[in-house]
């Protein structure tokens, strides 16, 4: 049995919606069976979709809710008709290979709203105020008077609050059933929120954590040893609590005998103040058991050079692992039907709020890897909150749920895993591969920007920065995908699917314009100015996803790129809209003294034929820009543009000359004295993302 799914009702910023019968939906949101990392940016719901969970399975739990625990998106006219009210339902699956006549299925007996196989059960947890309340609610709410709705919200507070009441129900919640308290209990689930004080909880035999896992670990030998039947662990672990009972006596009587002369002393005032009467008077005597000396036991920390610190002198991230550890531990004992009978735990479930808060990435990684390889050994199922993008990369696709509030407020739910067709299986392993910690990014921000290289990748939020935005205040990720990959990852964000990801995405990407020859040479790369008489085709856009996501095809994803027919790369839309500048002809470039005198040249107004005449004939690809140029019929004034941009382009190493570029335009910001023309597709991508 797992948690298939909860339903919340207006719990925090969890809303209901209304249907069309009257009724109310809730936002409900789906896991499976083992490990469930739900990420998302901050104020998404992740912390709040834990304390749901907890109202509903944690049988420990306080079930009282404060005023600012209702969905207060509401109306005042919706206050005035009738209270409002938290419900959480939980929905239990039967999971794969699960035996007919498991603990799980007794324990949910009573729960169930679904006999077939596979079965389904469910919990739901009501905060309401009773009906009898109602009409005394009506009449002070209508006398409130005001425009303001917080007026209405302090009156329920000051006067209604705390007659509300908390109800859980099992099985079909129309019928009021009550959820019985012994089967409630067995639900263990273990919630370790974000900010929490393990050393208040860890380090001595006198905290109630480790002392009850010491008492269940102890002779642990003899009680996991299977060829022993139970009478005779029990027989053995009695010798052993025999002799240790022996030994403690020993010590008992060394103490008194190093406090005979003393205790005679210590015990004489018993006399004089009259303590000591009708022939009794004090003394001293005592045993041990071994589950006394559980106290005496603090948690250390041995280095392989045999030195030893206690364990209150670590870090919070080292303590922090030791404490689930120790809490996994606990949570064996707790299902353990030999040690604890009738009263074991039979449905563990451990929640990690932000496990990131006090580990490190290499850390983070190694606690998801023993989650994910040990889990079902120590628990039933994992829910983990993180907006860590170590944590995602820690995990496969299908272990991720994406929380995504839209601009709206609305909540928008991803899962990953789900995303990915049965024909998309080549894609879903490419994402899976891509997803390391710093490409992750693109699941938490509020829009993402796919680039083809890392030139790309550095110059946007520069060139941002040119148009008056700023890509980090506007949440923007900028994911360089090394190549033409778009179609793997815009799988995820394809609002028109379901279980993806609705957020903004602009694919910024380069035109590659090709040219056919002849039948041997086909769909070559070439120049935008390639185009003549001797060419069999000449396509200005060899790049399909150009036309797939142009301007208004999709409602959330958009590609830019640069103008068909002038259009190359990144770097050739700099050089060619920037033709009177050489700020970009940084000192590693190589010939950059050629393209600076290109430039020079175009600045004097030189013609074609003299700024050829500059332009080097060395190397086969120059000799094919100045023959294609001169075969050219575009305007002259078009070429100069062409001629310098191919050269500049012809000049590069692939992103060579990018992180001098990213300085040297931010040293002219803020005024921009040099009046740099940042490409326009550019411009375009980040205008619309960032309006």
């Amino acid at each position: 049995m797992y948690i298939s799914k909860i339903e919340i009702q207006d719990f925090r910023n969890f809303q209901s919606t209304e249907n069309g019968d009257g009724t109310k939906s809730g936002c409900t949101i789906e896991f499976q069976d083992g490990i469930n990392i739900v990420i998302g940016h901050n104020n998404s719901g992740k912390s709040n979709l834990l304390k749901a969970l907890d109202l509903v399975v944690n049988y420990g739990g306080s079930k009282k809710l404060d005023i600012d625990d209702f969905n207060k998106n509401t109306t005042i006219a919706n206050l005035l008709e009738e209270p409002p009210k938290v419900i959480v339902k939980v929905t239990f699956t039967e999971s794969d290979n699960e035996d007919e006549f498991s603990d799980d299925l007794v324990t949910a007996s009573t729960w169930l709203t679904k006999l077939d196989s596979p079965y389904s059960a469910q919990l739901t947890y009501v905060h309401y105020l009773p009906q009898r309340e109602h009409e005394d609610y009506k009449k002070e709410l209508g006398l409130v008077n005001s425009e303001d709705i917080e007026d209405y919200w302090l009156t329920i507070k000051h006067q209604f609050l705390k007659k509300y009441t908390s109800k859980i129900y099992c099985g079909n919640p129309d019928y009021k059933n009550v959820v019985d308290n012994d089967t409630i209990k067995k639900v263990d689930f273990q919630f370790l929120d974000a900010i929490r004080d393990v050393e208040r909880d860890l380090f001595s035999g006198k905290n109630t954590l480790l002392r009850e896992v010491i008492d269940f670990f102890i002779d642990y030998e003899i009680k996991s040893d299977t060829a022993l039947d139970k009478n005779t662990q029990r027989q053995q672990i009695s010798v052993k609590r025999k002799a240790f009972s022996k030994d403690a006596k020993n010590l008992i009587a060394q103490l008194q005998k190093r406090m005979e002369l003393g205790k005679k002393e210590m015990l004489e005032y018993a006399t004089e103040t009259g303590a000591s009467f009708q022939n009794a008077e004090p003394d001293f005597s005592g045993h041990i058991l071994d589950t006394e000396m559980y106290s005496a036991l603090k948690l250390i920390v041995k280095h392989e050079t045999g030195i030893t610190i206690p364990a209150t002198h670590n870090g919070l991230g080292y303590n922090n692992l030791i404490f689930i550890s120790l809490l996994l531990a606990k949570m064996q004992k707790d299902a353990s039907g030999d040690y604890l009978g009738s009263n074991a735990k039979s449905f563990p479930i451990l929640a990690i709020e932000e496990p990131e808060a006090h580990l490190h990435p290499a850390m983070q990684y190694k606690f998801l890897k023993f989650l994910k390889e040990n889990n079902k050994n120590k628990t039933k199922q994992v829910f983990i909150t993180s907006h860590s993008p170590s944590i995602t990369s820690a995990v496969e696709l299908d272990n991720i749920i994406c929380l995504h509030r839209l601009d709206n407020g609305q909540l928008n739910i991803a899962y990953l895993g789900r995303v990915f067709g049965d024909d998309e299986q080549d894609s879903k392993a490419y994402v899976q591969r891509f997803l390391d910690a710093t490409k992750s990014d693109m699941l938490f921000s509020k829009s993402v920007v796919f680039v083809e290289g890392i030139t790309e990748q550095l110059l946007l939020p520069v060139f941002a920065e040119y148009n008056g935005e700023s890509l980090e205040s506007e949440h923007v990720s900028v994911i360089n995908i090394g190549g033409r990959y778009f179609n793997h990852f815009l799988k995820l964000f394809d609002s028109t699917k379901p279980y993806t990801i609705n957020k903004k995405v602009a694919c910024i990407t380069d035109l590659d314009p090709t040219y056919s020859v002849d039948e041997d040479i086909v769909n070559e790369k070439c120049y935008p100015f390639e185009n003549n008489d001797e060419l069999v085709a000449f396509n200005e856009c060899s790049n399909k996803i150009v036309d797939d996501y142009s301007e208004g095809k999709h409602p959330n994803i958009q590609c830019f790129s640069q103008d068909k027919g002038v259009g190359k790369t990144f770097e050739y839309a700099i050089a060619y809209e920037n033709p009177k500048l050489d700020i970009h002809v940084v000192s590693a470039i190589a010939n950059n003294e050629e393209i600076k005198n290109l430039i020079k040249a175009y600045n004097e107004g030189k013609n074609l034929n003299e700024m050829i005449e500059i332009h080097s004939t060395r190397g086969n690809e120059n000799k094919r820009i100045i023959d294609s140029i001169q075969k050219s019929g575009i305007d002259d004034e078009e070429l100069k543009k062409h001629l310098i941009s191919a050269r500049y382009l012809n000049s590069l190493s692939k992103g060579e000359n990018a992180y001098d570029l990213a300085h040297i335009l931010e040293e002219n910001l803020p005024e921009n004295e040099c009046a740099f023309q940042v490409p326009s597709y550019i411009s375009n991508a980040i205008q619309w993302l960032c309006r």
